[in-house]
């Protein structure tokens, strides 16, 4: 996040909780999506979060959200009565001094009692969301390693990607997957454990005390196995996390489009979708809009 922030968007602009849920719902009734995730920007910030999980869980889908976690502590138990399943909290440091000059905020000790509060609430799994990049962070893996096993959370390590709102991405900041999990496993011995279609390459501590991942986007790419499409806030419906146009539910939603237009719209975006995301080629096209922007 730029230390001046992002422009906040008119509420006009912004899907309406009913807008949200018809298109989770179609999606649900259309193809079969059995999961449902609200990221951001930051979730928490938007008024009656809970209201929006209450709708959404009457899908009967998995519900998960990501936050920066540093409001949990005031609502984990209202989103877990409301329906949440999981939870991801983002969090790239576990010093107080990098965390200020990351997030231009001080708020480590609230994020911390967060990820308390999201246990207490009996959101299962809590997930830890935690960006490498070299020579800012990764002095820290065996940190979160540690921190993740007393804790029972899962620390998901995520190779830094190409879309910081700083535009400050270069490939040599990249901590790939192998070294991650040789720099971790050197102290903590694991084994891998099969992927399906989630992002994340998971390994089990030989120990018996748990787990974490490597959402190894840049150096060992997933796209074949990706199922996932995005929403974003102001309703632009994304059929990759680089894609480099968007389709507007918006304009349909508002327009009287019915459920089976919407369906038809959204399933030949998807059958657009790219083959990879070219990442580190030279024909590799950055998005225009930042991770803080579309979503993780």
């Amino acid at each position: 996040m730029p230390p001046e922030g992002l422009p906040w968007l008119p509420r006009e602009e912004i899907l309406t909780f009913e807008e949200i849920v018809r298109v989770a719902k179609v999606l649900v009734e259309h193809f079969g999506i059995n999961s449902v995730r609200l990221t951001g920007g930051e979730p928490t910030v938007r008024a009656n979060l809970p209201e929006l999980i209450s709708q959404l869980a009457a899908l009967d889908v998995n519900l998960a959200l990501t936050t920066n976690g540093a409001t949990l502590r005031l609502l984990a138990g209202d989103l877990a009565q409301a329906g949440l399943h999981r939870i991801n909290i983002s969090l790239d440091t576990l010093d107080r001094n990098r965390f200020a000059k990351l997030t231009h905020r001080d708020f480590l000790s609230q994020v911390l009692d967060g990820i308390d509060a999201a246990i207490d609430a009996g959101l299962e799994p809590v997930k830890l969301n935690t960006v490498v990049m070299r020579g800012v962070n990764d002095d820290e893996l065996l940190d979160f390693a540690a921190f993740g096993r007393d804790k029972g959370v899962e620390v998901r390590f995520i190779e830094f990607m190409p879309l910081d709102a700083e535009d400050n991405w270069t490939h040599d900041s990249v901590v790939g997957l192998e070294e991650i999990v040789s720099r971790i496993s050197e102290i903590y011995p694991v084994e891998p454990v099969a992927q399906g279609s989630e992002p994340a390459s998971r390994f089990r501590y030989l120990d018996g005390r748990g787990y974490f991942g490597v959402i190894a986007s840049v150096t060992r790419s997933f796209c074949h196995l990706c199922d996932r499409v995005r929403l974003t806030a102001d309703g632009q419906f994304r059929n990759c996390l680089f894609a480099t146009s968007e389709l507007d539910l918006r304009a349909l939603l508002r327009g009287g489009a019915s459920d089976g237009e919407l369906a038809k719209v959204m399933a030949g975006s998807v059958a657009k979708k790219w083959a990879g995301h070219q990442i580190g080629r030279v024909n590799f096209i950055r998005p225009r809009r930042s991770m803080s922007q579309i979503g993780g």
